[in-house]
């Protein structure tokens, strides 16, 4: 589906109209162009200087302009980084639960940090030994198996098309 086939935007909720802005402008306001243009701004209120003969005016319109600037980028930034960590953890999430990985990790962005502690303890211990990764696969098979000693019991998979893998 292509940007002509989308509905209007006039008939979208705010929080998608927001959504698809910060998406746009971050794509824009990342580029190198706009980082070009962003030093030709700063050039050209550098020269006006004498011109304005330095004065408060001329220091109060660069301050506030780049104040305003930054103060709306932190919302679009800080939307975008949240849709997509998102979408990461999502795609980490499928990944996780199509695997033979232990499941318990697929919502490791809700753990306290008293249990990611824990997991870091628990690698750092597999790294020590020397784990090699096919060791470490398994080592992490044979937990997988063991009681789960957190509140959160691990869940099965959900049952996939693929077939299964041998050991």
């Amino acid at each position: 589906m292509n940007h002509h086939d989308e509905p209007s935007n006039s008939r979208k909720p705010a929080g998608e109209r927001f959504r698809i802005l910060a998406s746009h402008a971050s794509q824009k306001l990342g580029s190198h162009w706009a980082f070009l243009g962003a030093v030709v701004v700063i050039l050209a209120w550098l020269v006006s200087g004498p011109i304005f003969h330095f004065s408060n005016a001329w220091q109060l319109v660069i301050n506030t302009g780049t104040t305003v600037i930054t103060f709306l980028m932190v919302f679009l930034i800080q939307a975008t980084q949240n849709r997509d960590a998102k979408a990461l953890h999502l795609k980490l999430d499928e990944l996780i639960r199509s695997s033979r990985a232990r499941n318990v990790f697929a919502d490791l962005e809700d753990a306290s940090e008293d249990e990611l502690v824990a997991f870091k303890e628990e690698f750092r211990k597999l790294r020590e030994r020397g784990l090699h990764a096919g060791e470490a696969a398994e080592a992490a098979h044979r937990a997988t198996h063991q009681p789960a000693s957190r509140d959160r019991r691990e869940q099965p998979a959900p049952p996939t098309s693929r077939t299964p893998r041998a050991p």
